[in-house]
């Protein structure tokens, strides 16, 4: 049994553990994550694959479309051994006849041995955790939290940067109702990061995320400009102005392309300066910039499979 040598010294344990918030993780079992993708990337990148998930099913409810976090869970637990049952749209469930989402967690929990969800309800994931009898994993929920999001981004951060906490991050762009920024901002905060908020004034980081990032006594900036701290951040993290969360349309008009990442700004930029986006792009990263050595957006993508394979494999306890 390979893999059971694989994890000898795993220092917690995650079995049946629910994760809807990234705070539902200690930093040192966040680092254990890590520690344990970092093992799992052969497999990921198309090594030999595990079998230690044989026989274990993973639903996957995503109640918001997904390309990434979809397909990287699915990947993930087929080079675990396992199997996937996948539900890719809510018309495609019994959400359209009237059942509420206690009772479909109640039903696929008894198919399966953990659940991924998105939905585009905040505070679904910890409804559904009330109901399910295995974990459920937050794949997101509305505007609020994305936590397996935020465990690739710090995987990719660590390992393109050789840590966490000694950077500088700057989060740009929708800062309001951008999911992946509200979990990896908490999150850097715990690893002493800096971090500088830049969005218009309409999306700010919300003054709740701000006060707990106060009470944490994190360090922080909130700026309009990127030119501003181009020169001085490790990490540039860009978002997209999300459309679909826009209640007006017009306000969306009035922010939509306010920043670009091009070859221009990137020369002002500080050595060693990568540049992430939990994509999709919109028009926000100039695709001349895929050819440059701060473009590590991609990879951070292809990252989620061993970062969601580490998590899995801890969830389901064959780690």
């Amino acid at each position: 049994m390979f893999m059971w040598a694989f994890f000898i010294g795993a220092p917690m344990d995650f079995k049946g553990r629910h994760l809807s918030h990234i705070n539902d993780l200690s930093v040192q079992e966040i680092n254990h994550v890590l520690d344990v993708a970092e093992r799992m990337v052969p497999s990921a990148f198309g090594g030999k694959p595990l079998d230690v998930a044989r026989g274990k099913v993973l639903s996957t409810l995503f109640f918001e479309p997904s390309t990434r976090t979809r397909l990287s869970f699915e990947s993930a637990m087929a080079r675990l051994g396992g199997t996937t049952l996948t539900v890719s749209e809510a018309s495609n469930t019994s959400a359209v006849k009237g059942e509420t989402l206690a009772d479909t967690i109640r039903m696929v929990a008894a198919y399966s041995d953990a659940i991924v969800l998105r939905h585009p309800r905040e505070g679904a994931a910890r409804l559904a955790a009330r109901y399910s009898r295995v974990p459920v994993i937050n794949a997101g929920d509305g505007a609020g939290q994305h936590p397996t999001q935020t465990l690739l981004d710090l995987f990719t951060i660590r390992k393109e940067k050789g840590n966490i906490g000694n950077n500088t991050v700057a989060l740009v762009g929708d800062l309001k109702y951008g999911r992946t920024v509200h979990s990896l901002a908490t999150a850097l905060a715990r690893f002493g990061a800096e971090m500088r908020f830049i969005a218009p004034e309409s999306l700010q980081m919300p003054k709740d995320i701000l006060s707990t990032l106060d009470e944490m006594g994190a360090k922080y900036r909130v700026v309009r400009d990127i030119e501003e701290v181009i020169a001085d951040v490790d990490v540039l993290y860009m978002t997209r102005i999300q459309k679909e969360r826009f209640p007006d349309l017009e306000e969306y008009k009035r922010v939509q392309g306010i920043y670009r990442v091009d070859r221009e700004l990137l020369n002002k930029a500080k050595k060693g300066l990568i540049v992430l986006h939990p994509l999709p792009r919109v028009g926000e990263i100039d695709p001349d910039v895929d050819a440059l050595p701060h473009a590590k957006y991609f990879e951070q993508a292809a990252n989620g499979v061993p970062v969601r394979m580490a998590l899995l494999a801890l969830t389901l306890g064959v780690a």
